[in-house]
């Protein structure tokens, strides 16, 4: 039977990287949770074209660039925007309850 998604603590709002992407890891789950331009945003950290670790890549407010091959997502909706990622990112509700972000898992 699968588990109903909730919300879960993921990172106290103090820990957040101001305008980039910071690393979680929940159980086995590599998260990465982005300080965009029109809010917090979270989404698997894997890229979808070449499973590398997008909090490693260069953030810039909005998009967040693979460091393997380059390939560009919009942190806000997931998009893929540049080849050769094609596969959009799998977003991951996200909010801010007190002083605490929350990602619903």
């Amino acid at each position: 039977m699968a588990r109903e998604k909730s919300w879960q603590d993921a990172l106290p709002l103090t820990d957040l990287l101001k305008a980039d992407a910071t690393p979680v890891t929940l159980g086995t789950r590599e998260i990465a949770i982005f300080d965009t331009s029109d809010g917090i945003t979270a989404a698997y950290a894997r890229c979808t074209h070449g499973a590398a670790n997008l909090c490693d890549g260069y953030f810039n407010g909005t998009h967040i660039e693979c460091p393997l091959h380059q390939g560009l997502f919009d942190a806000r909706t997931g998009a893929a925007n540049a080849a050769p990622a094609r596969v959009p990112l799998r977003m991951i509700e996200a909010r801010v309850q007190g002083e605490m972000i929350q990602l619903f898992l």
